[in-house]
């Protein structure tokens, strides 16, 4: 029910039920529309990348974030030891140590991404932590913030690796017990618990937590069954374990881990229109080399545009459609599933340079996100124009109704007025 207010003296009311109606279906559609961009702008979001420079290890050194394809520093306003853990963290280091800002390592060059930034400690990656947009700082490289972490990787024993992938930040997750290597089931497997391999391993960030012997069945024995971690845990052995050697589990459900790695394999697209399109490349031993195009698929092309950090996939080019590159490649026998994080858990062989024996450099081309945000822009901004004139017609059509009805009410009025001086 729509009542014109009080304030007007006119004490008028009416149910407008169909107006209600068609203005309640325009703003419901067009709300739809914007949460649905906000929403894919959250599922598309991955964790930024992080990095320490210019340090006398890789555990300390200026921190820098990549973001849009660029790295860029850390301004040190807020930055304490809580933040430093969240880097330490993130990276696989181990502890934190201290926190010095000043540009302590020196001072970075270029975008100074992040400004402000207030973590708890307990954040697996640096950015879940609040901080001001991307980009908006009051700051200048003399400001560039730093990490000193203990370095768990220097310790000499391990007694968790990752076997059968393409390399030692991949693979198949073996824990060592009773003087013998074991795999792990996947029942109750999840991210959560990747992250803690990727930390104790010292291979930075986990992406994903294949199960179901995705990168084939180990031998027995099967050593762990329902493993729970927090996922802020420093080794595997701090989680909720069961007992040794106790499951109900086959070698069909062991459990993988894909880590991001200390120095990740790195993608670009090349001779394309843009940052999101081209000839893809990996960057392997400081060389960047295509990738052979047999068995690609639009599942390869969908996740080097996850990777990328760009839009879905259009489409998966092989041939001429972008230059040919240099002969070698160094990528063969990619077999995707499309749910994958990085490019390198799709492969089935060694990675090594060679020649491309079935086909040409692959390519790819993606949306780009500027694109995805323009459209979510332009839709907000008509969501807001259509709001705007939904409230002007609505106040200008109660006006109306108001005025017509407080008329009657005055000629009821003046009526009456003059059948009491006929009658008088």
């Amino acid at each position: 029910m729509i009542t014109c207010p009080r304030s007007s003296g006119m004490g008028c009311s009416g149910h407008f039920l169909p107006l209600q109606c068609t203005l309640a279906s325009h703003a419901l559609s067009g709300l739809l529309i914007y949460l649905a961009c906000l929403i894919e702008g959250i599922i598309t979001e991955t964790p930024a990348q992080l990095r320490l420079v210019n340090g006398p290890s890789q555990c300390s050194g200026r921190v820098e974030v990549l973001h849009d394809h660029h790295w860029g520093t850390v301004c040190d306003d807020d930055w304490s030891l809580s933040e430093a853990m969240v880097v330490c963290r993130q990276l696989g280091c181990g502890a934190a140590v201290s926190a010095p800002g000043s540009a302590h390592f020196g001072q970075g060059s270029g975008h100074i991404w992040l400004d402000n930034v207030n973590c708890t400690g307990a954040e697996t990656v640096l950015s879940e932590c609040p901080s001001r947009p991307w980009g908006s700082n009051d700051c200048s490289h003399r400001e560039d913030a730093g990490v000193v972490c203990s370095d768990t990787k220097t310790s000499e024993h391990r007694l968790v690796r990752l076997m059968n992938g393409s390399n030692n930040c991949i693979g198949r997750v073996e824990v060592f017990h009773d003087q013998k290597w074991g795999t792990v089931c996947d029942d109750t497997w999840d991210l959560q618990d990747a992250a803690v391999v990727c930390r104790e391993l010292g291979c930075g960030m986990a992406m994903s937590a294949p199960g179901s012997a995705h990168f084939g069945q180990g031998s027995d024995p099967i050593w762990q069954d329902n493993v729970h971690c927090i996922g802020t845990e420093s080794t595997l052995e701090e989680c909720t374990l069961n007992n040794w050697g106790e499951h109900n589990c086959g070698h069909s459900e062991d459990a993988g881990v894909v880590c991001t790695g200390t120095n990740p394999l790195q993608l670009r697209v090349q001779d394309g229109p843009g940052p999101c399109a081209g000839r893809v490349e990996v960057l392997y031993n400081a060389t960047w080399y295509g990738v052979c195009d047999s068995s690609w698929t639009m599942l390869e092309a969908k996740v080097v545009c996850k990777q990328l950090g760009c839009g879905p996939a259009e489409s998966a080019p092989i041939g001429a459609q972008f230059s040919q590159g240099h002969d070698l490649t160094l990528l063969e026998g990619l077999n995707c599933r499309g749910t994958e994080s990085l490019l390198l858990e799709c492969q089935q062989r060694n990675t090594g340079p060679g020649l491309c024996r079935h086909g040409m450099a692959a390519g790819v081309v993606c949306t780009e996100m500027k694109d995805i945000m323009h459209s979510c822009s332009v839709l907000s901004g008509l969501l807001g124009v259509v709001a705007m004139l939904c409230g002007i017609l609505l106040v200008m059509y109660l006006g109306v109704r108001c005025r017509r009805q407080a008329g009657r009410i005055l000629d009821k009025s003046h009526v009456r007025k003059m059948e009491n001086a006929g009658m008088s």
